[in-house]
């Protein structure tokens, strides 16, 4: 069923005018090296809903626990939800919360050797472990705020270390 989707979609983007030009970065003349991206991203609840998610009381459950499964599969999942994305292979994932007073914090580590970084690999885990906060903690605080889903460092390539000031 993916596969259908995923031709679907690129067969629509082979279609939209002006599309000719988009194309999948050639890779194959790069070196494969040691790589790491790490990402963040904040979730904005209230005071309460903090203490219930520290507490495992919210009515779906361990929240946390199911942000960092939904991330750990949107990591892996990357390349079939972003069109031009090469599959790369992940050799190590994680995702650690840190709760404050007023928030969520989320930070999603990618790790593997390849010929390109992990980059959408982390701020995907990180978009969607928020997302998954918010969807299990959406009947009881209506606002959310999803926020500052960024790079925080990338190793590894050509281009070498980059990490945010």
């Amino acid at each position: 069923m993916t596969d259908v989707w995923y031709q679907n979609s690129i067969e629509c983007l082979a279609l939209k005018e002006g599309s000719e030009h988009m194309q999948m970065v050639d890779i194959s003349t790069k070196e494969v090296t040691e790589r790491e991206a790490v990402a963040q991203g904040r979730v904005f609840l209230k005071a309460t809903v903090i203490k219930l998610i520290k507490d495992k009381k919210t009515p779906k459950g361990d929240v946390l626990e199911a942000a960092k499964i939904a991330g750990i599969f949107a990591a892996k999942k990357t390349p079939e939800i972003i069109p031009l994305c090469h599959p790369i292979p992940i050799t190590s994932m994680g995702i650690a919360f840190t709760l404050k007073k007023d928030q969520v914090h989320i930070i999603t580590t990618v790790k593997g050797q390849a010929k390109t970084g992990f980059e959408m690999e982390a701020l995907t885990a990180a978009s969607v472990a928020a997302l998954t906060i918010y969807d299990m903690c959406k009947p009881l605080d209506k606002d959310i705020v999803i926020s500052e889903i960024k790079l925080l460092k990338k190793t590894g390539g050509k281009s070498g270390t980059y990490v945010r000031k």
